[in-house]
């Protein structure tokens, strides 16, 4: 029923963007009753704004449309880290540090991450960034969130209504 849940779903901006919250479960959100808690994205960074020790906000264009992503950079004084080993934390925060730093503005990009809300819009939250340097990843991106959508999401989901 939720196969795919915890799964990073290959989407292309137009599908990402009609995603809703689940009705039964506001920590996901829903794809033709589907719930998705997770995606892959790829595309150019086309926004940054960067808030230091707070949070790198930009925006990923794949050509059908622009996600919002956030990459959080408060792991040193999030109460929410505080119970976490410290030597861990400083490691995740290094981490999101040097991802933070690859992501400049026209740099081509696959981002994967939660799929979480903010202000009624779906957005990635973002827990790894790669700078792509493959002309081709591109098209084999959009031609594998055709596929998977054709013949993987969507008969999961015609399974769940």
């Amino acid at each position: 029923m939720d196969a795919l849940y915890n799964t990073h779903v290959k989407l292309l901006a137009f599908d990402f963007l009609k995603l809703t919250p689940h009705p039964m479960d506001p920590s996901s959100s829903s794809r033709k009753g589907a719930r998705l808690s997770r995606a892959e994205t790829l595309g150019f960074v086309v926004t940054r704004d960067l808030k230091p020790n707070k949070f790198l906000r930009f925006t990923i264009d794949d050509g059908t449309g622009c996600i919002p992503c956030i990459l959080w950079l408060n792991q040193l004084n999030s109460p929410y880290f505080s119970r976490r080993n410290p030597l861990d934390v400083r490691l995740i925060a290094d981490v999101a540090a040097k991802l933070a730093s690859e992501i400049q503005l026209g740099v081509f990009a696959r981002v994967r991450g939660r799929i979480t809300g903010y202000r009624g819009m779906v957005q990635i939250t973002v827990s790894d960034v790669v700078i792509e340097r493959d002309p081709n990843s591109q098209v084999l991106h959009w031609l594998d969130c055709i596929r998977l959508a054709r013949k993987c999401y969507d008969k999961l989901c015609k399974n769940t209504v």
